[in-house]
């Protein structure tokens, strides 16, 4: 028996003797415009945050969840606007990126983390090679096909990973930025994007690899899919407070898509 919170390892059985699945929990993945043949493919890895229910929560404290260690707030409204604005194809993950983070390669320590900026996860703790072989495979696998499958449905020029970030994490200092444009073999795209939104909004700030860089160690989509298939690319990061309500969200996926089609048309 596993004890509460903790997932059987692949091949294992819940208490009860079953072997242990998604039944009766979300599709780990969402397509938005499945058929579309838009150039550009569209993905957010932390869209959703919900835990299978074998997890019980992940032991973690009320409301936890919902803050910015459990998805990127916001993001899930932002990416769907700049789909529709743009008629592009968008895959979004539904589970908390506590349960297992999907732009993480699996095995990284910040894979399934055990603790969250300063918040402990007690579901993730002491976990053996199955159990996280068995998140990977029900959740982060399918996903990964389906980065795969968005490519290879239609020719793509361009790829982008849209995320929201917070603020100021805990104990640290105030992120000035208001979004950012991360790169790394793709400087000129997300010069490109950066500067279409700096001429429509010139009093937002913006920075070209702020708050976070493309690492192997510390990003999935980027290094594994986009960078392989050499179309063009970024990880595209707002912070949160700019998407806080539907009319600002609005106003980004107006700004998003802009930038997007000027990259296409350059």
């Amino acid at each position: 028996m596993t004890g509460a919170g903790r997932m059987p390892g692949a091949g294992m059985t819940d208490p009860d003797g079953r072997p242990w699945t998604l039944a009766g929990d979300p599709d780990p993945v969402e397509w938005v415009n499945p058929d579309s043949d838009f150039p550009v493919l569209l993905v957010c890895e932390h869209a959703g945050q919900a835990i299978p229910s074998q997890l019980e929560g992940l032991g973690l404290p009320e409301g936890a969840v919902d803050l910015h260690i459990g998805w990127d707030i916001g993001v899930e409204p932002l990416a769907r606007a700049v789909a529709a604005d743009l008629g592009a194809p968008l895959i979004l993950q539904r589970y908390s990126r506590l349960v297992i983070d999907c732009n993480r390669p699996p095995g990284a320590d910040s894979s399934i983390p055990e603790i969250s900026d300063h918040v402990p996860v007690p579901g993730n703790r002491r976990l053996d090679p199955g159990e996280r072989e068995q998140r990977k495979r029900l959740i982060f696998d399918p996903l990964d096909a389906a980065f795969a499958e968005g490519f290879a449905r239609a020719p793509r020029k361009a790829a982008f990973s849209i995320h929201t970030y917070t603020r100021r994490m805990t104990g640290g200092e105030n992120r000035r930025w208001d979004a950012g444009f991360l790169c790394r073999r793709d400087m000129a795209t997300a010069q490109a994007l950066m500067d279409h939104v700096a001429r429509a909004a010139p009093e937002l700030q913006l920075a070209i690899n702020e708050p976070y860089r493309i690492e192997d160690d510390g990003d999935w989509f980027i290094p594994h899919h986009a960078e392989p298939r050499g179309v063009r690319h970024s990880l595209i990061e707002v912070c949160n407070d700019q998407v806080g309500t539907k009319a600002q969200s609005a106003r980004w996926a107006g700004l998003l898509s802009g930038a997007i089609r000027s990259v296409l048309a350059g």
